[in-house]
């Protein structure tokens, strides 16, 4: 099992890597501008945002269900190399791509929350990590061309669609008589923490958008740009690996400090865009914002609902979906100078919402 999940996450954050990394830059290549770079990019997280209320009503996330997500991930990448001189066709087929990523991770990740422990979800889910590195530095290296993207594109989600296809074997995901139904679910009991990973998003939209095309216009060459990716991944591993007793404490503690370390990431790069080792400074810091925060809120999604994939859904819907949509069309509009220093503010706002989760469910948990 756990070398099954591990290829599937390698393979999966591979897929990811291109996409978030390289796809932006190829699209500039293809003759996008940054408006419409945002706009595309908003396409994918917002249909992540539409699924969860599909499938609280009207579809049950069934074993075919995640089959059928798996084949049209490979098959939207494959439309990718007829429809990227349409900018309305490539809008599509990102919509297509965006659905099938954001049916796969939720099935993959409620697995992994039930079958591992605290300790090992870490060890296996940096695999993905692995990937995402492997990816920054073969393509940094390469310096593909932009078709030559897509084809990589291609054939990490071959990949992910052939081991996900085996992590299968390993659901024994069963809802009880006496849970409640999908459609009970309620975001409203809790909605201050879905406001806050919300928020947390859409001031990751610039830099998952933006990063590689911001330190290009700083000078910084692209084998630059993919180690200080790489630096990145490589202490988000690190604390995946470590994390374990972390998460045996208060989640919600973890989330402020992991929420109020991610502001300051941001305020690094608005204060001090073109020094290298600042730059590198802020992305040891992706080992907390996302690392340790990505951890520690699906752990706490977990463990608030009984309906553990809808949860899962509306986690990366939310957050990765409509957070990372609104957050990547907001930045093609304001990119440039004061990008990252709207990230901060809006950060902050995540970090206030925490505050008024936490008194809310001391209330309503009493």
């Amino acid at each position: 099992m756990h070398y099954i999940l591990s290829l599937f996450y390698f393979a999966y954050f591979s897929l990811v890597g291109v996409y978030v990394m390289y796809m932006p830059k190829a699209l500039t290549g293809f003759g996008y501008d940054a408006v419409e770079i945002g706009i595309i990019y908003a396409a994918a997280p917002f249909m992540r945002f539409l699924l969860p209320f599909i499938f609280k009503y009207y579809i049950k996330l069934t074993h075919k269900v995640y089959t059928i997500a798996l084949i049209s991930t490979l098959l939207s990448s494959i439309l990718f190399i007829q429809t990227v001189h349409s900018f309305s066709s490539h809008f599509i087929a990102n919509l297509l791509f965006g659905a099938s990523m954001g049916i796969t991770l939720p099935f993959v990740e409620t697995i992994s929350l039930q079958r591992l422990s605290k300790k090992m979800y870490g060890k296996i889910r940096l695999w993905g990590s692995v990937g995402f590195i492997v990816i920054s530095l073969l393509l940094g290296e390469l310096d593909s061309s932009p078709m030559e993207t897509i084809y990589f594109l291609i054939v990490t989600a071959f990949f992910t669609l052939l081991f996900g296809y085996f992590v299968l074997q390993y659901d024994q995901h069963k809802e009880s008589s006496n849970q409640e139904s999908d459609s009970q679910f309620s975001l409203q009991k809790y909605w201050a923490f879905w406001a806050s990973i919300f928020l947390m998003q859409v001031a990751f939209g610039g830099f998952y958008t933006f990063f590689t095309i911001y330190e290009e216009g700083q000078g910084l060459s692209p084998q630059t740009i993919s180690y200080l990716w790489t630096f990145g991944v490589i202490c988000e591993i690190v604390m995946l690996y470590f994390q374990g007793p972390l998460l045996q404490r208060n989640l919600l503690s973890i989330l402020k400090i992991a929420t109020l370390i991610t502001a300051f990431r941001w305020l690094l790069l608005y204060f001090f865009p073109s020094s290298i080792e600042v730059t590198f400074l802020s992305q040891s810091l992706h080992a907390v914002s996302f690392a340790l925060y990505h951890t520690t809120a699906i752990t706490y999604v977990f463990s608030l609902y009984t309906q553990k994939r809808l949860a899962q859904q509306f986690f990366l819907g939310i957050s990765f979906g409509l957070g990372g949509s609104i957050g990547a069309f907001i930045a093609g509009y304001i990119y440039g100078e004061y990008l990252f220093l709207f990230e901060s503010i809006i950060t902050l706002g995540a970090f206030f919402m925490l505050f008024v989760h936490d008194r809310r469910k001391s209330t309503i948990d009493a």
